[in-house]
């Protein structure tokens, strides 16, 4: 895949980060660029945060993941449906390999 100079990559390592992490998706859909998330670690308890369904909304299925190991770690799986999300957005480290291909800029958060 090409490098996509009108999408953002995000990695999500820590969960404080939530209210700027949505600001950032919104300020890039006010300039019509796209986001593709991946949370990991600690970032993965944010699908219980309030703001955790705002942002599922703003962005297409296959740009939000999370990391299933990291999820399960976190003593989490297999709630996951529970939380509304799909089983292509438990994925694997590979996922955010593949982002790193598709993305022109990243950041971590």
């Amino acid at each position: 895949m090409a490098n996509d100079p009108d999408k953002l990559g995000i990695f999500v390592t820590s969960p404080a980060h939530m209210k700027e992490l949505v600001k950032i998706v919104e300020a890039l859909q006010r300039k019509g660029k796209k986001a593709k998330i991946f949370f990991t670690f600690k970032s993965t308890h944010l699908v219980f945060h309030p703001d955790f369904n705002k942002l599922k909304t703003m962005l297409p299925e296959e740009d939000l993941a999370i990391c299933v190991a990291a999820f399960a770690c976190e003593g989490f799986e297999p709630e996951y449906h529970n939380q509304g999300l799909t089983a292509n957005q438990m994925r694997t480290q590979a996922f955010h390999g593949e982002m790193l291909e598709e993305v022109g800029k990243y950041l971590v958060l």
